[in-house]
């Protein structure tokens, strides 16, 4: 399966090829475990994990150093892959004295142990590396029935995760823990090997796709962030041009070097009006039946807002609160959470309602993407870090959003940086959108093959050498 064939694609094929070659059986056939019933195919098997194990055991807790052996802590492993970026380490005398089960071998899965919303995330360990994990990770090590791969994902599918959450969990919220003991008991599906690694291949083929979108955004937000750093200190001429260094005549500043016919100016002279959404008790407004959404801090995004798991009021409460409505071309800021993060409001979200969030109307002398750009960059950050200095809990109140200091252009010039930089957001935005397609295609194959609702036994799928090295 290429990377580029989607869920449509495989389908389709699924059911052309059916009507040459039978399937093994039609039928699901259901196992319990305990309160669970998993329904697979008829070929399938399940087993309970602590029956197809080698090693199951959590890590140790070590005396951190500043060099030695590499330890793989929480912060290493997430669904998107491997951080060893975040390894710490353990001084290299003391592991002489650590037991191998701590030191995971290639194939081993390695997983997060502990909080909620950490806890469960998993990878295959990739080498031969020697590495320590430590005591907030479970290193779980399976006979050659399971393919790592294969239950890698399985432990990242919906079913996966609730099995997690509700048979191998100690402790209540904010304070949970994986049970070595429980994890025995968590049943697994496991079709045939090969179908196991041709189910795995497929996902893996759709993991990597991800991952080079996220490179190449990632790509493409450091070019834009080079290309806004150049035209906030350089600006850019009528021609549509960078203007050259020797073509400037420059003025120091209170946010640094910028064009002598530039000006710097207090956001509050800039802006029409401003406000705070709704700080005290915005759940009180939560309305599952209401029309409106509410933004909060995690609805935002530098592009814009993100459309995502709103909550809602109704309209009669929307009503009743004017000064917290954003409307179009309004600059929305985040409070608490990110603070400082901006975006502009589109009018898709024109009279919405916000919870949180610092909204300001630039006026005609300020365009909105201007000001929002501002604000994100380097020079508006430092001033936004330098308004928290000192306070225990980090946020950025309405009155230090109006003190920011914003170097100016012309309104023309402005215009120009604005339009210079959007050729670059408009391919983060495609980048994107492709993202959430793969993620979406990801879930749903996740959803059909690790069930066995759609069968890759009879299909003619490579299996990578990744995954077949791997059990």
């Amino acid at each position: 399966m290429s990377e580029e064939a989607t869920l449509d694609e495989f389908v389709d094929r699924d059911e052309k090829e059916s009507n040459q070659s039978k399937p093994v059986t039609d039928e699901l056939e259901q196992e319990q475990f305990g309160p669970f019933t998993l329904s697979t195919p008829g070929e399938w098997t399940a087993k309970r994990l602590g029956d197809i194990k080698q090693l199951i055991t959590r890590g140790k807790q070590p005396t951190y150093d500043d060099d030695g052996v590499p330890v793989i802590n929480q912060e290493c492993i997430y669904w998107n892959g491997w951080h060893f970026e975040n390894l710490r380490y353990l001084d290299a005398e003391v592991a002489e004295d650590w037991k191998d089960k701590y030191f995971p071998q290639k194939g081993d899965i390695i997983l997060n142990s502990t909080g909620q919303g950490t806890l469960g995330r998993a990878q295959v360990y990739p080498d031969n590396e020697r590495r320590a994990i430590d005591s907030h990770v479970t290193l779980l090590r399976t006979t050659d029935e399971l393919s790592p791969y294969f239950h890698r994902y399985f432990l990242e599918s919906y079913l996966g995760q609730a099995l997690l959450y509700s048979m191998c969990v100690n402790g209540s919220t904010g304070q949970i823990e994986l049970s070595k003991t429980r994890l025995d008991l968590q049943p697994i599906p496991l079709p045939p090997l090969e179908e196991q690694r041709k189910i795995a291949s497929v996902l893996y083929n759709v993991d990597q796709a991800i991952q080079k979108t996220e490179e190449t955004i990632g790509q493409l937000d450091r070019t834009r962030k080079g290309i806004e750093q150049d035209l906030l200190s350089r600006g850019i001429s009528s021609t549509g041009s960078l203007r050259e260094e020797d073509e400037i005549e420059y003025k120091s500043s209170w946010v640094g070097k910028i064009p002598l016919d530039w000006e710097v100016r207090q956001y509050e002279e800039l802006i029409t009006k401003s406000s705070v959404g709704i700080v005290v008790k915005p759940s009180q407004y939560y309305d599952n039946s209401g029309s409106i959404p509410i933004l909060r801090s995690k609805d935002i995004g530098r592009d814009g807002i993100v459309d995502g798991n709103f909550k809602y009021m109704t309209e009669e409460s929307n009503k009743e609160n004017p000064s917290s409505q954003v409307h179009t071309e309004d600059v929305i800021t985040v409070r608490s959470g990110d603070p400082g993060l901006s975006c502009v409001v589109s009018h898709q979200y024109n009279g919405v309602n916000s919870a949180d969030l610092l909204i300001s109307t630039p006026g005609p002398e300020l365009n909105s993407h201007f000001a929002a750009m501002w604000i994100n960059s380097f020079a508006g950050r430092k001033q936004i870090d330098r308004f928290q200095a000192g306070l225990a809990q980090k946020h950025f109140n309405l009155g230090a959003l109006r003190k920011l200091r914003i170097a100016v252009p012309s309104l023309e010039e402005q215009t120009r940086i604005v339009d210079t930089v959007a050729s670059v957001t408009d391919d983060i935005a495609q980048e994107n959108s492709y993202l959430n397609q793969l993620k979406r295609l990801k879930q749903g194959l996740m959803q059909d093959l690790l069930s066995g609702k759609i069968r890759t036994h009879d299909k003619d799928i490579e299996i990578l050498d990744e995954v077949a090295q791997h059990g």
